[in-house]
């Protein structure tokens, strides 16, 4: 992660900070989400080699996620409630497909660019975490639970 905040911060970005070793990235750029999310996606693929779609949230955004939180009231446990955050509207059909996974258990609200989910018994066997967790939903994805989702929007606001 000390090799990506340096070649973000080459590459002209400013407030760089990284959490965990995770792949998420909190930092500042005078461009749109979109325009940023390909110049990081050039950057990773230059300086890593790697072909990694890239998905940007401003803080306003995280803001709006972790403000609206549908399922508040019955995930009691963060680290079980994920929020997939979309590079643009998910589909009508991986919408359905979605929401025929979800078992009993589980809850899914899709609301806008992001999908909530709660996956009390975990995310392990988890049919419906199989599927926001791959590469099916046709369109770009990346998902974190709610410490990490809160953990991002704190380090946004600074």
């Amino acid at each position: 992660m000390a090799k990506l905040r340096e070649s973000l911060e080459e590459a002209g970005f400013d407030d760089v900070r990284t959490h965990l070793q995770s792949g998420n990235v909190v930092l500042s750029s005078k461009t749109k989400p979109e325009q940023t999310a390909r110049k990081c996606e050039r950057l990773i693929q230059a300086e890593f080699g790697l072909e990694i779609d890239v998905v940007v949230r401003t803080p306003a955004d995280l803001a709006r996620v972790v403000k609206r939180n549908p399922l508040g009231k019955v995930a009691t446990d963060p680290k079980r409630y994920q929020v997939s955050f979309l590079a643009g509207e998910l589909p009508a059909a991986s919408k359905r497909k979605l929401e025929e996974a979800v078992e009993k258990s589980e809850q899914l609200v899709v609301s806008g660019r992001e999908v909530y989910a709660w996956h009390p018994k975990g995310v392990a066997r988890s049919k419906l975490w199989a599927l926001l967790g791959g590469q099916g939903l046709g369109v770009t994805a990346t998902s974190r639970n709610w410490t990490t989702v809160t953990k991002l929007l704190e380090m946004a606001e600074k």
